[in-house]
């Protein structure tokens, strides 16, 4: 009997420790950091001009097409702005890919920082989470604004 006994407040110790040494979840508001990240609002900034560039070349190849006066003339015109055209497109993606990437990584590094400070088990976006955590959403920005 006393072995039981001393069996279960083992067990309770060690399942009370346990919880003592959780640290919990955390989460962050992604769109929100993002919106007030500077570095953020610069990459968006950059791709949609490249974004923009691209549509005022369509523009002026439009009118280009429309000065031609022969059918040779505006298909080998076609086949040339669409192969200048495809190379443009796929600058800009690689880039916008590369310029999120950058935004994501530093993110998730300073969401690293604060999870270790914070001691918590791990970070989540908050639309993971229906219940419970801990908001560290300023912690991040703050984080972010910190590391320029």
């Amino acid at each position: 009997m006393k072995g039981l006994k001393l069996g279960i407040l083992a067990v309770a110790i060690v399942a009370m420790t346990g919880i003592a040494n959780a640290g919990g979840v955390g989460y962050i508001d992604y769109a929100k950091v993002i919106d007030n990240y500077d570095y953020a609002k610069q990459v968006t900034k950059e791709v949609d001009a490249k974004g923009l560039e691209m549509q005022q070349y369509l523009v002026d190849k439009e009118k280009e097409y429309k000065s031609l006066d022969t059918p040779l003339k505006k298909q080998t015109f076609e086949d040339r702005v669409s192969q200048e055209f495809k190379a443009k497109e796929s600058a800009y993606l690689s880039l916008r890919e590369k310029r999120e990437k950058e935004v994501y990584t530093k993110i998730q590094d300073a969401a690293k920082a604060v999870m270790v400070e914070q001691k918590l088990d791990a970070i989540m976006d908050v639309r993971g989470v229906f219940v419970g955590g801990v908001d560290v959403t300023q912690n991040v920005i703050q984080k972010l604004k910190a590391s320029k």
